[in-house]
């Protein structure tokens, strides 16, 4: 596009001349060379040194804003590690780093504070004690959407979208949420038995980490073999779809609902639960289905002696009448699971405890609102009073409702209050922040950035913001 009008003024130039060349006119080749390179430079400085992604694959993409809204100078000169676009095109595609290590990977600017490794490039979580916290652990986008299937939490998301890149930070309150849980597993590294809890309440500030030190927690876990049961939004258990009261249990089933959380243990899980058998035989009550009422001629479905779990979970997938049932029942045959560790991880876990999203009319004029607490899957899911290891998250961003410092079944001593970023940490974020191109390298220092954490008061999210602003 440059070079075209540079050539055409040339020729008229020439013409203009009879044909002659012109004495200061430079040499065509050297000419040519010069303009394909002030045309390549160009190109760099509007696409950010990076060439346009195929539109044939969109494999591991995500779209984003660029946060500063213009292209820096190391953008221009095309050392672009984060991946990152320039001002001109703010929503064009981006591509995750598919390798560990980025092709234009430089360990020089992979330094954090104090000069050590900003990054640790490694398969799982496991491999980390205390002494290896606040560093980035990198995956691609694909795989965290491998391990958790489920769905990634809006903030986890948030944070790939804006740095470019799929890497989370390894906190110290983190590892110790890993380490109890590891404990209780492997008592042979159990150093104080009266710490360790079965069953966690994580809560805190809003956007301190709780969702996504949930979401590393159940990467690590299932990594390790365990079995997890993982909802990453709890609060779709009490908001949407059909609701109908159980004349046999006078809770109300949600069939909807119950048929997703069947179809998203069944994603990750599926070849593990087709070797655990079931241990309970007795006939599951069949109720309402899905827009089509009862079922006429039969109440109940059996399950034959050699069903496997994943036998007990196709039953209710396949017949919408038996899907709150089957979820039900999931829930008593995962607590009597032996052969591996299994592990119930809910966020959004504070939704459980207030009203629901559905109304049961009273009157003509008039309508009740139904609890959390009355929906079938939420009331044989929502108790932390038994022996299976269950963490459950709050999120204040999604709350509905303040809840009380006691809530029912649940342990007086399972909350947990989850900090937000330390000035350690906080230091960390904002050397890859640098890195990632969200802080100009040459606007970068102690000043500013403990600037950025005073002003956030450690909270993650703004400090994500404010570090545009550098």
């Amino acid at each position: 596009m440059l070079l075209r009008p540079l050539l055409r003024r040339a020729a008229a130039a020439a013409a203009s001349s009879g044909g002659a060349r012109a004495p200061d006119l430079a040499d065509p080749p050297a000419a040519l060379a010069s303009l394909l390179l002030a045309s390549r430079s160009y190109a760099k400085a509007k696409g950010g040194g990076k060439p346009a992604a195929s539109s044939t694959s969109n494999r591991g993409k995500v779209r984003a804003k660029d946060p500063r809204g213009v292209a820096s100078a190391d953008d221009a000169d095309g050392d672009d590690l984060g991946g990152g676009g320039g001002g001109d095109d703010l929503d064009a595609e981006f591509e995750m780093p598919t390798d560990p290590l980025p092709p234009t990977y430089d360990p020089a600017l992979d330094v954090g504070p104090g000069g050590r490794p900003l990054f640790a490039f490694t398969d799982t979580f496991g491999s980390f004690a205390h002494r290896n916290a606040n560093v980035y652990v990198d995956f691609t986008l694909d795989e965290w959407n491998a391990m958790l299937p489920e769905g990634l939490p809006a903030g986890m998301m948030k944070e790939f979208q804006e740095t470019r890149r799929c890497a989370v930070m390894v906190r110290k309150s983190f590892l110790d949420l890993r380490d109890n849980f590891r404990r209780i597993v492997d008592p042979a590294i159990t150093t104080n038995l009266k710490d360790i809890k079965k069953q966690i309440v994580l809560d805190g500030p809003r956007s301190c980490g709780k969702s996504i030190a949930l979401a590393m927690l159940v990467h690590w876990a299932r990594t390790e073999g365990w079995l997890v049961f993982y909802v990453p939004q709890g609060k779709d258990w009490t908001h949407g779809g059909f609701f109908y009261r159980n004349e046999y249990s006078d809770l109300f089933d949600t069939p909807v609902q119950a048929a997703k959380i069947l179809q998203d243990f069944l994603k990750y899980n599926e070849t593990r639960l087709q070797q655990l058998p079931c241990q309970i035989f007795e006939p599951i009550s069949l109720g309402e289905g899905a827009g089509v009422g009862k079922k006429k001629g039969a109440d109940r479905v059996e399950m034959p002696e050699g069903s496997t779990l994943y036998d007990l979970i196709q039953t209710g997938i396949t017949n919408t009448h038996a899907s709150v049932g089957v979820v039900i029942r999931l829930r008593k045959e995962l607590s009597l699971v032996k052969d591996v560790p299994v592990l119930f991880a809910i966020d959004q876990y504070n939704s459980w405890f207030t009203f629901s999203d559905f109304q049961e009319p009273v009157t003509v004029r008039s309508c009740r609102p139904i609890h959390a607490k009355e929906l079938a899957t939420v009331n044989a899911y929502r108790s932390m009073l038994h022996n299976v290891m269950m963490v459950g998250a709050f999120s204040h961003s999604t709350a509905v409702g303040k809840l009380r410092q006691e809530l029912p079944d649940v342990p007086s001593d399972a909350r947990l209050m989850f900090p937000r970023y330390t000035l350690e940490e906080a230091e960390t974020v904002c050397h890859y922040y640098m890195r990632q191109k969200i802080i100009r390298r040459e606007s970068f220092s102690e000043e500013k950035w403990k600037k950025i954490y005073y002003l956030s008061n450690g909270n993650g999210s703004e400090m994500r913001w404010l570090a545009a602003f550098v």
